[in-house]
């Protein structure tokens, strides 16, 4: 069983008018009451204000104590508590958690510890943390936030209310835009994997790109994204990238995608705009991703995709034994498949000779 947990991180309180009027939604109840956390249908109390977005939790929802919910208005009639009504309730709670749980933000300023070049510019809103290390001709715009132990290589450019959190890597040249978030452990600017083979001897091709970062993008922990060969690397305005993702040289992602974890993009793929990708998706080198398509996870992407939709592959979960009959037939299907077509000829051949 879960032990009781208390975030350390405390909200700010605020009425239920306040949040429905953040929101510009309806209230259908006491607007008076102070809401103080956020929390599950199932688990919240009185203070807290929770959502619901799934109709399969209608029963959590009858029973809830919380003060508030916010639902939409078909829901809004079985809600025993405080109803903010609003069209989409998820959306809803994304705007609500961050009214109330806003970005923690450091006192500006340099730490001891740091390591600047002489070179660099730092505005004066901006924070750097202990360990970190910043190159020459790095800028820093205002209110960023650089936790500990990263390194800012020559160059890089680093846009205003964008937050490292800890141990990232921008290296040479980069530029990231205004209020992007890159969490532990995410590397920007390696060298994509550019090899040439010279008589079965490799050589390495310099890598003379860039990564260019739009604006309010999220790049989960432990991602990698390789500078261009030649080309830069580009990442559009709003995209989303969660934990353990490569994103390989002269990859263009285009704005408000979504990638999950695990996820491979090879070299010089091009992916359009509002693509969603789900886990373990690997896609294949040199190409065209259209807009508005969905990848379904531990897909595996050969060729272009110019029409929008959802898409998949692989091979869904079975009984062990029943899969181990499917893997051993899979191998026998080219045989069978040219056995089925002889079989056809002679059917053929019998159904001509009796007219």
């Amino acid at each position: 069983m879960a032990d009781s947990f208390q975030s350390s991180i405390k909200a700010t309180s605020y009425s239920i008018a306040q949040i429905a009027k953040h929101l510009n939604a309806r209230v259908i109840g006491d607007e008076s009451q102070i809401i103080s956390a956020i929390n599950a249908l199932a688990d919240a109390q009185p203070g807290e204000i929770s959502f619901l977005s799934d109709k399969r939790l209608q029963q959590e929802l009858k029973s809830t104590r919380a003060s508030a919910v916010l639902v939409n208005k078909a829901a809004a009639t079985h809600c025993p508590v405080t109803a903010i009504i609003v069209d989409n309730p998820y959306a809803a709670y994304a705007r609500t958690a961050t009214l109330l749980y806003p970005q923690r933000i450091h006192i500006p300023g340099i730490h001891p510890a740091a390591i600047v070049d002489d070179n660099a510019s730092i505005d004066i809103t901006a924070w750097v943390g202990p360990g970190t290390v910043i190159e020459a001709g790095a800028v820093i715009e205002g209110d960023a936030q650089i936790g500990p132990n990263c390194v800012i290589g020559k160059n890089v450019h680093i846009g205003k209310q964008t937050t490292l959190v800890a141990s990232v890597t921008i290296n040479h040249d980069c530029k990231l835009g205004e209020r992007n978030l890159l969490h532990p452990g995410v590397v920007i600017g390696s060298d994509g994997f550019g090899q040439a083979n010279d008589n079965g001897k490799w050589l390495k091709i310099p890598q003379l790109g860039r990564v260019i970062i739009g604006d309010d993008v999220e790049i989960g922990a432990n991602t990698a994204v390789d500078r261009g060969a030649i080309k830069d690397t580009v990442i559009e305005n709003g995209v989303r990238i969660d934990n353990l993702v490569q994103i390989a040289h002269n990859v263009h992602i285009g704005a408000d995608s979504v990638i999950a974890g695990q996820t491979g993009i090879s070299g010089s793929t091009r992916i359009g705009k509002n693509c969603m990708f789900g886990g373990t998706v690997a896609l294949a080198g040199h190409l065209t991703i259209t807009d508005h398509v969905v990848l379904a996870g531990r897909s595996e992407v050969r060729q272009s995709i110019e029409e929008p939709g959802m898409y998949g592959s692989g091979t869904p979960l079975e009984p062990m034994k029943k899969w181990l009959k499917s893997a051993a037939r899979f191998k026998q299907l080219d045989e069978m498949s040219k056995r089925l077509g002889e079989l056809e000829k002679k059917l053929a051949r019998l159904e001509n000779s009796s007219t």
